[in-house]
């Protein structure tokens, strides 16, 4: 430790030597010296341990401040011959900008690419790039940016169009593209070819450097202090390494956690400083601890020079990736330097050094050279070809490396071959030159060594090892479709030769894959272990892109075609050579006819599903038939050769195996291979599987006789015996044997005829059929559609992605489809255009069985709605090409009539288990499809009189072999009339019809002469309209009957309506006066409000009659119906309590500490206030208290056995409503309307005092009550009543201080007064509950008037009017919270509650008695009018002198009206020329409130500012005294009724206007890009990027979420930022925005949250949450006002209560640390 004290002791003497130093003088000796580098490593030697790592701490302020100074700044005086600042400027103005852009992407920022222009889909550009360019009124694609890729502006080669944004457009004038070098003078370019190779040389040395304790040659180290230092791995986690750190350098949990977030960022981290052995017994703790289950941390102990000089060679490569952008001729040296040849020879070059090293050195150093090689070598053309060749040469090493290394591959330098591969032109040359191709498969198959027997890839028994490996080694692929993405337009001799080798090498790849993960059949027991599948089909949807790209290459290209096919053959072949083995030859014979084959049962032997070079070699054949090769140069090609019965072979087994699981037979093995057909017919492989069979039997069907075909199908589906033997027309006479075998055989022969119907109708592959691509995908569409209208995202996911991602739907969607647009809730849909309905094909080979039953109905719902035919008969199709031409001639082929006669023949008898309906269905579409064919071939044969296919004939023959059975036709013109087959009647009558048709259309063609095509038309059409008539005339038969049927039936119902009505007559009007007193009361009372105005305070005020105040009510739990009466049983209302931000205007205001605030005084920014909200269930007090222990019961119990939250905290007293399940977690007692206290009749209005006068009498009883209050605390802390200090004053007439009223509740309503008055106080002030405190009164009055304020401040927002608008959850609520208030007092200590009033009323008159009353301007003057009319009672309850309580509200509401008119002219108005009007107002109000005239304008922002108030008021006394509104408050004007209402002069109020803040939630941006862009940094770890931005909705606030950087402590608990957050914002409840997965996210509590479907919808209407599709996102308002909304009428809590009980995956999230 001796030689860091003496650097410590000795600071003037280093500052002294540095402020001496001159870099100018030491570059200026550079020039002199003949051996630069010794030189330069001697001052490097010198310096550099100097600034860095001096220390336990590394301290980058002084490094950053020094670096520059001593080390940089000589440089860039010896490169530039001069002051630095100057010489870069020049070289700046010199430099021809490059058209590159170049911005290389932080991780999380958006890039965005153009779908129609880009080469492909790594083609991105930044932000800046894409706002100027062509391509933003393009369709393109957003996403968020991993890191590490840069932005391809300027780029020609990777866009179709519109290469350039407008900074990077080239300069036309000047494309002369010299030599960027000629610039400069020759000294310059050899002055920075010296700095460059030597800086480069050093970075690279130290970087790569693998001693720990001495340096290079030329820089000695100095001292003896070393760093332990610890290496990022992903293997262990983040608390594993926390934990390790604290045991081995026992420091504090807070300062492991970022060692830890450290060395997750940069790749390394020094954990302790000191000599050799205390560093290394840190080490040996860390090792031992982490070496249990895997391989230990990396640790090593490195001398403090050697670190120093590793982060200063960090430091010259960013500075040397900054001198280079000034100019593109120091770039061009820097690439030379770097590429130049060391003496070595091959592979010695800095470059091939840096990357050869690669996986040795931590993720912090490899990212800087990383960055440097992207803005050097990448962004120079001719340099960027030579890093490519040397990156192809090296790529086997490289890959090799990467696999073994740990790191994710972004942190790889093989992560830059997209930069290369992707470039055409590059990738060619590569093909070419460095046979890249084959490398890359070789290096493939070199990793994959796990062979079978046969040769094939064998992932059974795969350790994790290698499974790690296998998961690594597929990056492999990505860059194999790199390489292949982009198509070769011309095509070289070189080109043809290397891509064919790629190709073979390919091929042996595919044939390691033919027949993996056989599967043989379980018989008896089920199978024990489910075998491994997953390995194999990842490496097929792997390789998916890639087959498609490689036979798109192959058919830009006749030569390689050819050959291809030809190679692609003889594998196939070479495969099959054990073909025949062990497998007896036999040979089958139906209807006629017989062919040889092998004897061979898939429910027997071993099957695989994976035959990739037979699917191949099928993709190719029908290239061959769609680029006409095979008719230009048969002679070529070996078509002779082929043996169609060994190509159909495997993918016909393979079609038979599934067919055999859909039967059943196949159940004993288990998921993984219900799984593997799944995946085989998943939209994501079907492409090369699936499709690719069916591909395969159609060519070899087509080069075989269709009887030979059908007898090997039969055979394989193993039916043959059935329909083989003599009388198969009287099945099951012999075969009566087991149900289960019957019921598999049907199956089967359904799947049979299913796949005849494929193979003859599957036409839209371009190359089988005449079609185009897009036909294909129009025709997918439609079917998807004819399910259902789908939204945009259904339908891209039901649609196979190419490799660029797209799906090719845009080009045709708008000619099939009609877009809706969706709602406030929903997504658009795309609906199908009713004419492309025609299309519809029900045995489409795409759909699953589910898909085909919801189409058919559909398809059949909408024909009848059209009052059509509800047929669904098969579609004409387009003709085949003329390779596959062949292929109808299955349909008229002996075997396949043979098999239809039998099956209709069976159909005769019901059936009884021995044939299906689906089965009969696809036997009359079989014959369906003959027809529709048969009239195509009529139509097109009228030019070419080539009539060989003729259906009818066929059909219309009796049977050959049992003597004469009934034709085709007979048989169906006798099943039409059997009652049992009532579903087909249809379909057999448009059959016989269009037979009908047919042979009219043969005979006219035959009669007339061949030109005359008009005569038969007019024929059929006669026939056909006959039949339509009769149709018609018996459907509109049946509609008038159907409809008279209907009207019957609604008399009927509405005649017992009306009987039930009278009967129950009381009961209709006791409930509908209960729904809405309003409007019942208003009609009753009207003789009683004489003087037609209502009033809702004052002694003139609406008083409830005694039926009105009767309430009856059904408690929820019993059914049992009760009356609401002061003595009665307790009924309760369920509602839900909680602290809320939403009104607050101040959020910077800090919590208060619960245990000393006093909330007497709210004040006007309400900061934080208490909500009650309710779902307005009501209940018996004892029932609610049953239900709820039984809940707390079951918490117990549930506790024991699981220990996860549930979406309720039974220990905070949460419940869900028995009802509803809406959260809650107390009760509300209901009480009746208060009767009046005023028992003198209503005349006596006239002798209540005036203001001043009650104003007196009030003080007077206050004088009285402070003293006795004054005089019990005295007795109580004396014990002697000395009354010297008390002046003793005497109460006034009929106010009697020792009256104690009686309370007139029962106990059980008494019981839950308290009840839901403590929930409130430990709610709202987050303390234990505690009856006594004097403050539980207090925040039950607070909690009143907060919620009539935020419902006003709803129903203002949603402008709506005051009354009738609000949902009676919300009025029930209202009333018994505001009765409540009005009953609280009866429970709490009188005296507490006597004092509160006298302060209240302090506040308003002031009283010299009363301490520390808060200033007019702080006091929310609508929570004091509420506390003041709620406390009053019980200093009313004393007072017994006739005054009546009315007389009291009316005063108070007048006084503080006053006081807040005051209020908002002190607060709102600056300047001296309102004083005056000011004075004026207040003068005249305390004088009597007599009028003044004033401007009008003064008096119309007087009314704007008091409003709210006045309307909240009205609100409270409406619910206090049950008055009910005059009608006018039922619409939104309502100045003058609102001041009748609350018995106020209208024009009492000359005030200002008070400018609101709106309790809203935050605007903002309307695109969610700029979003992103704003959210990509972390607030507190400064520079780092923040992994999951989120944006508080509230405020505006931006956080990062569920990252360990910005974890707080709160309440002992460790939270992530979003969580405590919403502690500080929104009184526990958040409202977020997750910007990078566009979700939001709703939290309150630790515990609850869950997320909600974002604001922004992209164009077709749907949300993108995680943003994996990409598209273009705006804000949509109407969400946006809905999530505002839910926040307003605080139903947070209770959406995440309703999501959490609906989906209880949401319940396990630990919503804490997000």
């Amino acid at each position: 430790m001796a030689a860091v004290e003496t650097d410590r002791d000795a600071p003037s003497a280093l500052c002294s030597e540095f402020l001496n130093f001159s870099a100018k003088d030491t570059a200026a000796k550079w020039l002199q010296v003949s051996n630069l580098p010794k030189e330069v490593y001697q001052h490097l030697a010198c310096y550099v341990p100097k600034i860095y790592c001096l220390g336990p701490n590394l301290n980058p302020q002084n490094e950053d401040l020094l670096a520059p100074l001593l080390l940089q700044s000589p440089l860039e005086w010896y490169l530039c011959g001069e002051e630095p600042s100057v010489g870069l400027a020049k070289l700046e103005q010199n430099n021809q900008p490059s058209q590159l852009c170049g911005h290389v992407f932080k991780v999380g920022e958006p890039t965005y690419s153009c779908r129609e222009c880009a080469a492909d889909p790594t083609c991105v550009l930044c932000m800046q790039c894409f706002l100027g360019s062509v391509h933003k009124e393009h369709r393109y694609r957003m996403t968020t940016s991993g890191g590490g890729g840069f932005c391809d502006c300027g780029d020609t080669e990777a866009w179709k169009k519109g290469p350039y944004c407008q900074k990077h457009e080239p300069n036309i004038s000047d494309s002369s593209q010299k030599d960027p070098l000629a610039n400069l003078s020759d000294e310059m370019i050899a002055r920075t070819y010296n700095v460059f190779s030597i800086i480069l040389k050093y970075a690279v040395d130290m970087l790569t450097w693998e001693k720990e304790d001495e340096l290079p040659e030329g820089l000695e180290a100095r001292g003896d202090t070393y760093y332990c230092m610890l290496f990022n791995d992903e293997v262990h986690t983040y608390e594993q390494v926390i934990y390790t750190l604290q045991k081995a350098v026992n420091c504090t949990q807070k300062e492991a956690v970022s060692f830890a977030t450290t060395v997750d960022r940069d790749g390394r981290k020094s954990v302790r400083f000191g000599d050799f052995q205390f560093c290394e017994q840190a080490k040996s703790v860390i090792v031992r601890n982490t070496s249990r289950q895997t391989k230990p941390l990396r640790v090593q102990v490195m001398h403090s020079s050697v670190v120093a000089h590793q982060c200063f060679a960090l430091k010259a490569l960013t500075w040397l990736g900054q001198i280079i952008r000034y100019s593109d001729a120091l770039r061009r040296i820097l690439c030379q330097v770097g590429l130049q040849r060391g003496p070595e020879g091959e592979n010695s070059s800095l470059v091939d050094t840096l990357m050869l090293c690669d996986s040795k050195m931590w993720k912090g150093a490899r990212n800087v050279y990383h960055q440097l090689f992207m803005s050097s070598l990448l962004m120079d053309t001719k340099y960027k070809k030579l890093f490519a060749i040397q990156f192809a040469k090296n790529y086997e090493r490289l890959q090799s490396d990467y696999v073994k290394d740990d790191h994710d591959r972004e942190f790889s330098v093989t992560d830059l071959s997209v930069q290369m591969f992707t470039v055409p032109s590059l990738a060619r040359m590569l093909i070419t030159e460095e046979n890249l191709m084959t490398t890359i498969i070789r290096t493939f198959m070199d990793h994959l060594r796990h062979r079978d027997l046969h040769g094939h890839f064998q992932f059974e028994r795969y350790t994790a090892q290698q499974a790690f490996k296998f998961r690594r080694v597929q990056s492999l692929i990505g860059d194999l479709k790199y390489v292949l993405i982009s198509r070769p337009t011309e095509w070289t001799d070189q080109l043809r030769e290397k891509y064919l080798e790629g190709f073979s090498a390919f091929l042996e790849l595919l044939k390691c894959m033919q027949g993996m993960d056989p599967v043989v059949r379980q018989v008896g027991q089920h199978i024990e272990m489910e075998p491994e599948w997953e390995a194999a089909f990842t490496l097929q949807m792997k390789l998916t892109h890639i087959i498609s790209m490689m036979q798109e290459w192959c058919s830009s290209d006749e030569r390689v075609l050819i050959e291809a096919y030809k190679k692609c053959l003889s594998a196939l072949t070479h495969c099959h050579s054990g073909f025949t083995d062990g497998e007896q030859p036999i040979t089958l014979s139906m209807c006629g006819h017989s062919v040889d084959t092998i004897r061979y049962c898939v429910s027997q032997e071993k099957v695989s599903i994976h035959l990739p070079l037979s699917r191949l070699l099928a993709g190719l054949h029908a290239l061959l038939s769609k680029t006409e090769v095979a008719y230009r140069f048969p002679e070529l090609l070996p078509l002779s050769e082929l043996s169609p019965p060994m190509l159909i072979e495997h993918p016909l087994r393979c079609l038979v195996l599934c067919a055999q699981v859909h039967a059943g037979m196949w159940r004993r093995n288990g998921f993984s291979l219900v799984n593997q057909i799944y995946y085989y017919h998943n939209v994501k492989c079907r492409v090369e599987m699936f499709d690719k069979d069916l591909s395969m039997l159609q060519a070899g069907a087509s080069m075989m006789d269709p009887n030979h075909f059908l007898m090997i199908m039969l055979s394989r589906f193993e039916l043959y015996h059935i329909f083989s033997s003599a009388d198969c027309r009287k099945r099951y006479n012999r075969e009566n044997a087991n149900k289960d075998v019957v019921q598999q055989n049907n199956t089967l022969i359904e799947e049979m005829l299913h796949l005849v119907i494929m193979i003859v109708g599957e036409r839209y592959t371009a190359g089988v059929g005449q079609v185009e691509c897009f036909d294909e995908i129009r025709r997918e569409i439609v079917h998807q559609l004819c399910i259902r209208p789908m939204a945009h995202s259904e339908l891209v996911k039901a649609l196979p992605e190419n490799e660029n991602k797209e799906t090719g739907m845009e080009r045709v969607i708008d000619s099939v489809a009609l877009f809706k647009k969706p709602g406030v809730t929903g997504k658009g849909l795309y609906k199908l255009r009713p004419e492309s309905a025609k299309m519809f094909n029900l045995y489409f080979h795409h759909y699953s069985r589910a898909d085909q039953s919801k189409a058919e109905e559909a398809q059949r719902k909408i024909k009848r709605q059209n009052g059509e035919d509800s047929v669904l008969p098969p579609p004409v199709l387009p003709r085949f090409c003329p390779l596959f031409a062949s292929l109808v001639n299955i349909l008229q082929c002996d075997v396949l009539l043979g098999i239809l006669g039998a099956v209709l023949q069976w159909a005769m008898e019901p059936s009884g288990g021995h044939w299906s309906e689906s089965m009969l269905q696809r036997v009359l579409h079989l014959i369906g499809m003959g027809l529709v064919e048969e009239q195509q071939h009529l139509l097109s044969s009228a030019e070419d009189n080539d009539t060989n296919f003729n259906f009818t004939l066929k059909i219309s023959r009796p049977g050959e072999a049992p003597a004469n059975t009934p034709s085709i036709l007979a048989l169906l013109e006798t099943l039409q009339n059997a009652p049992h087959l009532e579903v087909h009647k249809d379909m057999i009558r448009w059959i016989l019809k269009t037979v009908a048709n047919i042979k009219t259309t043969r005979e006219c063609t035959a009669s007339a002469p061949p030109s005359d095509s008009s005569g038969h038309s007019q024929e059929e059409v006669s026939i056909g309209s006959t039949v339509r008539d009769k149709d018609k005339a018996e459907r509109k038969r049946k509609a008038e009957m159907a409809r008279l049927r209907r009207e019957k039936i609604m008399a009927q119902m509405s005649e017992m309506q009306r009987h039930f009505i009278n009967e129950n007559k009381e009961l209709f009007q006791q409930s509908l006066e209960e729904l809405d007193p309003s409007t019942s009361s208003t009609l009753e009372h009207s003789p009683s409000s004489c003087d037609s105005t209502l009033f809702c305070v004052g002694p003139r005020r609406w008083r409830a009659g005694g039926s009105d105040r009767r309430q009856v009510v059904t408690c929820i739990l019993c059914q049992e119906e009760q009356e609401i009466r002061i003595d009665g049983k307790a009924m309760v209302l369920a509602a839900f309590v909680q602290r809320s931000t939403v009104m607050s205007k101040n959020r910077k205001r800090p919590p208060h500490n619960p245990d000393k605030y006093d909330p007497l005084f709210m004040h006007p920014d309400l900061s934080f206030g208490t909500h009650t909200g309710s779902c307005g269930h009501i209940m018996h007090s004892h029932c609610w208290q049953r239900y709820f222990e039984a809940v707390q019961a079951k918490e117990q119990r549930r506790q024991q056995r699981l220990r996860v939250h549930t979406s309720y905290d039974v220990e905070n007293g949460e419940f869900l409503c028995p009802l509803c399940e809406c959260l809650s977690n107390t009760v509300i007692p209901l009480l009746p309307l208060t009767k009046t206290s005023c028992s003198v009749c209503v005349c006596c209005s006239s002798e209540q005092p005036d203001l001043s006068q009650w104003l007196n009498i009030t003080s007077l009883q206050m004088k009285a009550l402070l003293s006795a209050h004054r005089k019990a605390k005295a007795a109580d802390a004396d014990g002697v009543d000395d009354m010297d200090g008390v002046n003793d004053c005497p109460p006034p007439d009929g106010f009697k201080l020792d009256y104690t009223p009686k309370n007139p509740y029962s106990s059980t309503i008494k019981e839950m007064l308290t009840t839901f008055g403590t929930a409130t106080y430990k709610v709202g002030l987050k303390v234990h509950p505690n009856e006594q405190d004097p403050r539980v009164p207090i925040m039950c009055w607070g909690s009143c008037a907060y919620t009539i304020q935020s419902i006003e401040r709803l129903l203002v927002d949603e402008e709506k009017p005051l009354f009738g608008s609000l949902p009676c959850r919300q009025d029930d609520c209202l009333s018994s919270l505001t009765r409540f208030g009005s009953a609280c007092w009866t429970v709490s200590s009188h005296a507490t509650v006597q004092n509160h009033f006298i302060r209240l009323l302090a506040a308003l008159v002031p009283d010299p008695r009363v301490e520390n009353t808060p200033c007019i301007l702080d006091i929310d003057m609508f929570h004091l009018l509420v506390s003041l009319v709620l406390s009053h009672p019980a200093v009313f309850s004393l007072d017994s002198s006739g005054l009546s309580a009315d007389t009291a509200q009316l005063h108070f509401l007048h006084l503080v009206t006053v006081a807040h008119i005051v209020q908002i002219l002190l607060s709102s108005v600056p300047g001296e020329s309102l004083i005056l009007p000011l004075h004026k107002a207040l003068h005249v109000c305390f004088s009597g409130l007599r009028e003044v005239d004033s401007g009008w304008h003064l008096w119309c922002c007087v009314k704007a500012g008091i409003l709210p108030y006045l309307r909240a008021a009205a609100l409270f006394f409406h619910y206090l005294n049950g008055a009910p509104a005059p009608p006018e408050l039922h619409s939104v004007g309502e100045w003058e009724a609102l001041c009748g209402y609350l018995c106020l002069p209208s024009n009492l109020l000359q005030l200002f206007y008070n400018n609101r803040d709106k309790a809203s939630l935050k605007t903002f941006c309307e695109d969610n890009d700029l979003l992103i862009l704003v959210a990509s940094r972390c607030p507190k770890s400064g520079g780092d990027k923040s992994r999951a931005p989120t944006l508080c909705l509230v405020c505006g606030a931006m956080l990062c979420s569920q990252s360990y950087c910005c974890q707080s402590e709160l309440e002992g608990v460790d939270v992530g930022a979003c969580t405590a957050h919403t502690f500080a914002c929104g009184a526990g409840v958040g409202i977020f925005l997750r910007v990078r997965e566009s979700q939001v996210l709703f939290l309150a509590g630790k515990t609850k949250g869950c997320f909600y479907a974002p604001p922004y919808l992209d164009d077709y209407g749907e949300t993108d949450q995680g943003l994996r599709r990409g598209n273009p996102l705006h804000l949509c308002q109407e969400r946006y006002r809905k999530i505002q909304k839910l926040w307003r009428q605080h139903s947070i809590t209770e959406e995440i209560g309703h999501a959490q009980e609906a989906n209880q995956t949401l319940v396990g999230i630990d919503w804490q640390h997000l």
